[in-house]
């Protein structure tokens, strides 16, 4: 049977070498999906994936940098070539750096931290959409954060990223209303990844990347169309959004801001 028939559901991950789309993609396995990883270091999905000892015809890695359109538009469809449609795709690739508008070599980061997480989830969905459409079925998943709820001194960028995903997301569910294709928006509070590891600051509720995997492949599985992960941090984002401003100010005053590309 070749790949593109087999059976079995496929799911479709970017920034899969490392952190939470690792996580993601052990979880995703453990259940019996296909796997077609994407990142720009394709080399250690391969490795990774070879120390897993998983069969070759369980997963396949493609070359991928959602910073760079062609990049990414040529991945899809080489997995759509190789391994068929996917059932679920999640754009998961991220980059978290913290910047000093005052600063001028900042705007250079404050412009890859849009196209990586915001510009790239569209880039990461656009091949799949279309033939999901026509398909009349299929999940697109985008990885936000809690940071997308209230701005954090320091962590502009991210934030401002991170809001657009959501608002992306939720502008494309509604596009995708009635067309069999549902959209889900994961929003993880903080996880221990490579991405958090310098954080100078408290992560209240951390949870591993194994933990964020689990409650995210339920919430996939359920079609939830916004999930906060862990829970208890939704609680927090709830709070937050209604805090006023003068009070949230107060709150995070001193509080440790998110290293520079050049510290």
């Amino acid at each position: 049977m070749s790949p593109a028939h087999d059976a079995r559901p496929l799911v479709c991950i970017t920034g899969a070498s490392s952190g939470i789309g690792q996580a993601l993609a052990r979880r995703f396995h453990a259940a019996g999906w296909r796997l077609a990883l994407m990142a720009r270091r394709v080399e250690a999905i391969e490795a990774w994936c070879q120390a897993e000892g998983w069969a070759t015809g369980d997963w396949a890695a493609f070359a991928a940098d959602v910073r760079q359109e062609a990049s990414v538009l040529a991945a899809g469809q080489a997995c759509l070539a190789q391994l068929g449609l996917p059932d679920v795709v999640i754009a998961n690739a991220g980059i978290s750096v913290g910047v000093d508008t005052a600063i001028a070599a900042d705007l250079a980061v404050f412009r890859a931290t849009l196209e990586t997480n915001l510009l790239g989830v569209a880039a990461s969905f656009q091949p799949f959409l279309g033939p999901m459409r026509a398909r009349g079925s299929g999940r697109l998943v985008g990885v936000a954060s809690v940071a997308a709820i209230r701005g954090l001194p320091g962590h502009g960028a991210y934030c401002a990223s991170k809001a657009g995903v959501v608002a992306y997301l939720e502008s494309l569910r509604g596009e995708c209303r009635g067309q069999g294709v549902q959209v889900v928006t994961l929003v993880p509070g903080y996880v221990a990844t490579p991405l958090t590891a310098r954080n100078p600051y408290g992560m209240p509720f951390l949870i591993s990347a194994e933990a964020f995997a689990e409650q995210a492949f339920r919430a996939i599985a359920r079609g939830d169309s916004y999930r906060v992960i862990p829970r208890p941090m939704g609680v927090v984002a709830k709070l937050l959004r209604l805090l006023p401003n003068p009070l949230f100010d107060r709150l995070l005053a001193g509080r440790g801001r998110k290293p520079r590309q050049a510290d």
